[in-house]
């Protein structure tokens, strides 16, 4: 669905052939989207600057600035979803505006039903990137530590760990560079209340050891005789 509760998504139009651009209104309204248009290439890329979009529909051929020029405009300044739009179907002419930073590009004629699946594509991936960009992430050197996801990777490559290694980690993590005790950890990890072989820390940690310093050959956790451990970048 296009809409939600607060916000339709907003589609600006670039396209300087007006029977094109009421067709691509008609039909993205009929969606659900709330459209804007505008023939100009000037006054579109002003627009885009001014205005608040979800994503642009842009024609290449457009008088007083072509697409090319205002998607390499653009992507200096926003990352909106940019789909180009031509009448060219030349390899060069998409392999441009793609390096330009256009999300897609489309060549005319082409299917009401193609279009919506490239514009429903742009605008999941570009929300897939916001949220990745908002998510909290703790990282040390080549480790990174998603809270939200319960997942940690080393260079890319996902480390699977047991529920209490996962909580031992993100204690360490979470408190990088400072020393923490047997004790600390014990209260933190296992509960005020545990009862138990103390050296459960010991053991826990050198299981982490094994999954992330000894497979990806890089220190991450260091002992600090008689205090404790940490995280050190």
């Amino acid at each position: 669905m296009a809409n939600n509760a607060t916000k339709p998504t907003k589609i600006f139009i670039v396209e300087d052939e007006r029977p094109i651009a009421r067709l691509l209104q008609l039909t993205l309204e009929r969606e659900g989207f709330k459209t804007a248009s505008e023939p100009n290439g000037r006054r579109a890329y002003e627009r885009i600057l001014q205005e608040k979009y979800d994503l642009v529909l842009l024609d290449v051929m457009l008088p007083e600035m072509d697409g090319m020029e205002i998607c390499k405009r653009v992507r200096e300044v926003s990352d909106v979803p940019i789909i180009m739009l031509t009448a060219r179907d030349e390899i060069k002419d998409k392999v441009e505006g793609l390096d330009l930073g256009a999300d897609d590009y489309m060549t005319k004629p082409f299917a009401a039903p193609e279009l919506l699946a490239r514009i429903r594509g742009a605008l999941r991936r570009h929300n897939d990137r916001v949220r990745e960009a908002e998510e909290t992430r703790y990282v040390v050197k080549n480790m990174i530590l998603y809270p939200e996801r319960y997942e940690v990777t080393v260079k890319g490559v996902p480390v699977e760990l047991t529920h209490k290694e996962y909580e031992l980690l993100k204690y360490l993590v979470e408190n990088k560079r400072n020393v923490l005790s047997r004790d600390q950890i014990l209260q933190t990890v296992w509960g005020y209340d545990y009862i138990g072989d103390t050296n459960v820390v010991d053991v826990y940690i050198s299981y982490l050891r094994t999954k992330i310093d000894d497979k990806f050959g890089e220190k991450y956790i260091y002992t600090t005789r008689g205090v404790g451990y940490a995280i050190r970048d």
